[in-house]
């Protein structure tokens, strides 16, 4: 084997802890082994920052998440190193999912589980294909909008603004938006969606009688008024919390479906997995998606203050060592 390849160093943001994720993650750097047999070594080019990146850090999954761990659900990069029967790996871009964390220069991942990225996806789209854009794929192949009005709340968010253009795409009569900053309006009337201030309760409320499906991502007290108003046919898919406060479900009301993406991997097959992006693929290519900022790991301080800013309209994502 290659002695470059058989130790490489390694920068990596891990957590040793549980708590706040610009106190408690440590950039760390460190001397990697050599592959072990059966797995591809990618090396990193790029990672997003998502709410579920930060969220295992502060201790919320604390049941199935034990650290030390490297951060990170979501990246791409290049195949530097493969086992025989992989060798045509490498050199291509590829999302190495369901491993280790993410944000580091360097993944060692089992083949089954990689994402080959066409040619024709470019890199901030491909580095952004797993959270997002499958938690939306999934949701709307279970409940599908097609002759139904959509609600999405945190409309401005990534997720919201795939699982509206691709409902709008499927065919619902309709996609109303909630969204908190003004800064949203224009990309929501650029595509369809009817922007509706979550601050104008009434106007929500109103919007909610005569919604079919309503994907919400915030919960509390819009939930609450959202389940208070739509009609009893209604569904409401729960898929996040940002709000950080639960909410109340009349005993009457419509239905609500909690939706977690680690629920759909119970027993998945890869056969199944590479389908899914098979189908996410043909669905980005006509999709926009937020601009990046690009921000070096070194200066992943920078990039989580980035992060939080309300009403930004880019997505920071992380850049490693196989940066172009």
């Amino acid at each position: 084997m290659d002695q470059e390849l058989a130790s490489v160093e390694n920068r990596a943001l891990v957590y040793r802890a549980f708590g706040e994720p610009e106190k408690t993650l440590r950039l760390e750097t460190f001397k990697t082994g050599p592959l072990q047999p059966g797995l591809v070594r990618v090396g990193m080019s790029m990672s997003p920052i998502n709410p579920s990146d930060l969220i295992p850090v502060t201790g919320a999954y604390r049941h199935r998440v034990i650290p030390p761990l490297v951060a990170g659900y979501e990246g791409l990069g290049v195949v530097k190193e493969a086992p025989p029967t992989h060798t045509r790996l490498v050199g291509q871009r590829v999302l190495p999912l369901r491993g280790p964390g993410t944000w580091q220069d360097h993944v060692d991942c089992v083949p089954d589980w990689l994402i080959s990225v066409p040619d024709d996806i470019p890199d901030h789209l491909a580095a952004r294909a797993y959270i997002n854009p499958l938690a939306a794929l999934l949701m709307l192949k279970r409940w599908h909008p097609a002759g139904r009005s959509v609600m999405v709340t945190a409309a401005g968010s990534t997720c919201a603004g795939l699982l509206a253009q691709w409902a709008l795409s499927l065919g619902a009569t309709h996609v109303v938006g909630i969204y908190r900053s003004p800064r949203h309006i224009p990309d929501l009337q650029k595509h369809g969606i009817i922007p509706v201030n979550a601050c104008h309760l009434a106007e929500v409320a109103s919007w909610a009688r005569a919604v079919d499906l309503v994907f919400d991502a915030v919960g509390g007290n819009l939930a609450t008024i959202l389940l208070g108003s739509m009609p009893k046919h209604a569904h409401l898919i729960s898929y996040g919390l940002l709000s950080g406060m639960p909410f109340s479900h009349p005993m009457h009301g419509p239905s609500v479906t909690r939706f977690h993406i680690r629920d759909q991997f119970d027993g998945l097959q890869p056969s199944t997995w590479q389908a899914w992006f098979q189908e996410i693929w043909s669905l980005l290519r006509g999709s926009c998606l937020p601009e990046v900022e690009r921000i070096p790991l070194e200066n992943w301080h920078e990039a989580l203050t980035l992060f939080q800013q309300s009403g930004r309209r880019f997505k920071p994502v992380l850049s490693f060592q196989y940066s172009e």
